[in-house]
């Protein structure tokens, strides 16, 4: 033990955090795994070394015990690559999926509140939407809860949902 003459204590070497240490391998670990489930074309994206992508091809062909050394490997030769851009990456590919998630559940909303009786949504989409015919939607909703009612097929809640998916479409791409 060394002796610090500034401060008068013994210095004690600080020992790493063995659980932090090991929770950021397997951090890594999963991001590997998540790399390698990639499609081909997202994984030609990515920000990756020459060796670093050699290895994450080697992990894609092989399985099982030595799937789980190989993915060691890739997590403690990780320091070497810009982690951050890799996940930004990532993060991109993924958000037009989302974004569509996103919209397909809000024109589920739109339905299902309509079929519901919500006449104040109505206003707001023949408002929101150019193209939105509010006679041939009031006809679908009517529709719709007659065959609710009857215990029908719901044929027509499918047709309000294309309908309202088709001019959400139509304004997106207008943005665009």
């Amino acid at each position: 033990m060394p002796w610090d003459e500034e401060t008068q204590e013994f210095i004690y070497a600080e020992r790493p955090n063995k659980t932090l240490i090991k929770k950021e391998l397997y951090a890594l670990q999963d991001l590997a795994k998540r790399i390698i489930a990639l499609p081909e074309s997202y994984f030609e994206d990515l920000p990756l070394s020459e060796s670093m992508r050699d290895a994450f091809l080697l992990a894609r062909r092989i399985e099982r015990a030595a799937l789980q050394r190989q993915l060691r490997y890739i997590a403690g030769r990780f320091h070497e690559e810009d982690i951050d851009a890799i996940e930004l990456t990532m993060a991109r590919q993924n958000a037009p999926k989302k974004e569509a998630v996103d919209r397909l559940h809000r024109v589920e909303e739109w339905r299902d509140k309509l079929i519901a009786g919500d006449n104040a949504l109505l206003t707001n989409l023949v408002d929101q939407f150019d193209a939105c015919d509010a006679q041939h939607l009031r006809q679908l909703i009517r529709n719709a809860n007659k065959e609710l009612k009857n215990n029908k097929p719901p044929k027509s809640s499918r047709l309000i949902f294309k309908y309202l998916n088709d001019l959400d479409e139509q304004q997106a791409s207008d943005e665009d």
